[in-house]
């Protein structure tokens, strides 16, 4: 049950990043948590949704040539983003309660669960005032809202990933106590927490539109480090604004990720590791490069629809790796 509302969570986040690189996020300009189930049925509903949408900055500033049938095309994706939300709640909610009556999930885990469910309805409604944000004087969403957004729901989703895999494996025990070994357990965690600020360093590329400038690789305008990287004040906002800023930091992050991993590898070598840790943190080895391959391979291409949405489920599924492989190291789950 758990595994299944992960991956469904994991679509979510994919479809998240179609939304965005199609930018069809702002098609939909209300929020009816409820009776918004239903789409448009008739041209009379649809001439009315679409009136809502030519309200906005965004069709005014970018896409005020579009007509109802191109509307049509960006309604869908966002439609069909927030119905996969709506149903991940259903199945979610709906076994949680026949399992919580019958029993198989005690009193006492009631909160762990509750909470999971809790942080979903907070996801849905974090979304909504990230969409606010394009609906006024922007014509897209702000990086911020973006960012909280997409973190949010990487953290649901492991949560409910790691608590799914510890009931399938409850209690291990390792030799990983003295030397390295006990280096590996601790180091393991601490990457896993690098992949997560890359990640969201990518939802600041993404708010940005970071991606579609300095679309060469290893040089960034010919520099290793790009000019005016910090000409906004304060100079914090330049971390989160300044777009070949934003870009650096996330290329900075992937390298690291990158390394770090390759060492965490090399050290395993000589650790009396399980064959599920070799596995795991194998198979997190080669996930994370061939993700640096495809980043780079997005950027010099500046960003197809088709490798941003594939490089964005490479990044959740390198987090997947490197939380199975700290899950086949830790003593007790």
């Amino acid at each position: 049950w758990l595994f299944v509302v992960a991956a469904m969570i994991f679509v979510m986040i994919v479809l998240g990043g179609v939304t965005r690189l199609t930018g069809s996020g702002l098609s939909m300009v209300d929020w009816r948590p409820v009776t918004g189930i239903l789409p448009p049925l008739t041209d009379e509903t649809w001439e009315r949704t679409f009136k809502m949408y030519r309200a906005t900055p965004e069709f005014q500033k970018i896409n005020a040539d579009m007509d109802v049938d191109g509307f049509k095309g960006i309604f869908w994706l966002e439609y069909l983003h927030r119905l996969l939300g709506r149903a991940i709640g259903i199945v979610f909610l709906l076994p949680f309660l026949w399992f919580a009556w019958r029993g198989f999930i005690r009193r006492d885990e009631w909160l762990k669960y509750g909470a999971m469910f809790v942080l979903g309805g907070l996801q849905g409604v974090l979304g909504w005032y990230m969409v606010q944000s394009g609906l006024v004087e922007r014509s897209d969403v702000s990086p911020y809202r973006l960012t909280a957004h997409l973190g949010l729901a990487v953290i649901i989703y492991a949560y409910m990933l790691w608590t799914a895999i510890s009931l399938l494996q409850p209690v291990r025990r390792t030799s990983l106590a003295v030397g390295r070994g006990r280096v590996l357990r601790i180091a393991t965690p601490i990457v896993t927490g690098a992949i997560f600020l890359t990640i969201l360093s990518g939802g600041f590329v993404a708010g940005n539109d970071a991606g579609l400038a300095y679309n060469s690789f290893p040089l960034m305008d010919g520099r290793f480090v790009p000019a005016d990287i910090f000409r906004l004040e304060p100079w914090w906002r330049n971390f989160f604004e300044n777009l070949p800023l934003v870009q650096l930091d996330h290329r900075l992050l992937a390298l690291l990720v990158v390394i770090a991993t390759m060492i965490l590898l090399v050290a395993s070598w000589r650790q009396p590791l399980s064959a599920g840790a070799r596995r795991a943190i194998g198979a997190w080895a080669v996930v994370t490069v061939a993700q640096l391959a495809l980043g780079i391979f997005t950027l010099l291409l500046f960003v197809p629809v088709p490798l941003g949405v594939a490089h964005q489920a490479g990044a959740l599924l390198t987090f997947t790796m490197a939380l199975w492989t700290y899950h086949e190291l830790s003593r007790r789950a």
